[in-house]
């Protein structure tokens, strides 16, 4: 498999603050535990395309939120705000160039696939943004990366029906509430419930003609690999083949780990690895292998940078590390 791994240096400049859970040292120690593992000459991670993404065009940012927030974050932003007056964001003024450039990232992973560069794509981009609203940033988000990247998808590529994954532990409350009325995007989430953003409930599934295209799968606090595990083999797995979708796009947080600060799940590497394979396995089997997957959340760093390297070792091997 030929993978892009989509990143840029100034996704360091979005300055939150060292204690701040979303900080620059996500991005610094993912980079240098892949620099540590391309160290083994039999490593898959060698084959990466590293492609460095432009910032995203207004129109696409637009493409999902509405006119009057995106021209307000600037603005936001130059009078250098601790927060978006919208939600529990940090910004500086930097933040706004650097949420260009991280949805740029989704829309680069797209460019990458439909001209053959490569079969999948991961970008590694902050702040995150499956909790950004069509109106409103909130919990460290500021635009909503995968929804921009789905959306151009659809409108640069054509492509007919998007199925979008989000297996981070908190709610994907943004993408769904700008896709809840589109049956053209079909949107799952498996998450902590209750927890923050406390939405995602099972009963909410799509309003309109996007009615039961919107599938919850809220899980306890305590919930580990089995639990995981099951719900995609069960639950997932089948409602995505019955979509068949022209594209599949992974909200990839990896804060449902057991070491992570902001969560109360105990999934390991084992849960990610196995629903990562039953995600390829659908889009080989779908949509001709076309796969973005996004980082979100994660906020323990070891286990962050542990994880991502798995998630990447899968992207480009094609099979669980070690198998």
């Amino acid at each position: 498999m030929k993978t892009a791994f989509v990143s840029h240096p100034d996704y360091l400049l979005h300055n939150t603050g060292i204690f701040h859970p979303e900080r620059s040292a996500r991005i610094k120690t993912i980079l240098s535990r892949i620099t540590d593992d391309k160290m083994d000459t039999g490593s898959p991670l060698h084959h990466l395309i590293q492609i460095k993404p432009d910032p995203a065009d207004i129109s696409w940012i637009k493409s999902v939120h509405d006119s009057s927030y995106v021209d307000a974050v600037p603005v936001w932003c130059k009078q250098n705000l601790h927060d978006l007056p919208t939600g529990d964001t940090t910004i500086c003024p930097a933040s706004y160039h650097v949420a260009l450039l991280a949805s740029g990232g989704g829309l680069s992973a797209v460019d990458a696939i439909m001209d053959g560069r490569v079969d999948n794509a991961f970008s590694c981009a902050r702040p995150p943004g499956h909790h950004a609203e069509s109106s409103r940033g909130m919990g460290f988000c500021i635009f909503n990366n995968i929804a921009i990247a789905a959306r151009y998808a659809q409108q640069r590529y054509q492509a007919e029906r998007i199925v979008i994954i989000d297996w981070d532990v908190h709610h994907g409350n943004g993408t769904q509430q700008i896709f809840e009325e589109d049956p053209s995007v079909f949107y799952i989430s498996i998450h902590q419930s209750p927890h923050y953003p406390f939405t995602g409930m099972a009963s909410e599934r799509g309003e309109g003609e996007g009615e039961g295209y919107t599938l919850n799968i809220p899980v306890s606090s305590g919930a580990g690999n089995e639990i995981y595990i099951d719900a995609f083999n069960s639950i997932v797995v089948p409602a995505v083949a019955k979509y068949k979708p022209d594209f599949i796009f992974l909200s990839a947080g990896f804060d449902a780990h057991r070491d992570d600060p902001l969560s109360e799940t105990v999934v390991t590497e084992l849960a990610f690895n196995r629903m990562m394979e039953h995600i390829m396995e659908l889009a080989d089997n779908l949509c001709e292998s076309r796969l973005v997957s996004i980082l979100e959340g994660g906020y323990d760093l070891e286990a962050l940078a542990h994880c991502v390297s798995q998630h990447l070792i899968m992207l480009t091997s094609g099979h669980r590390p070690g198998d």
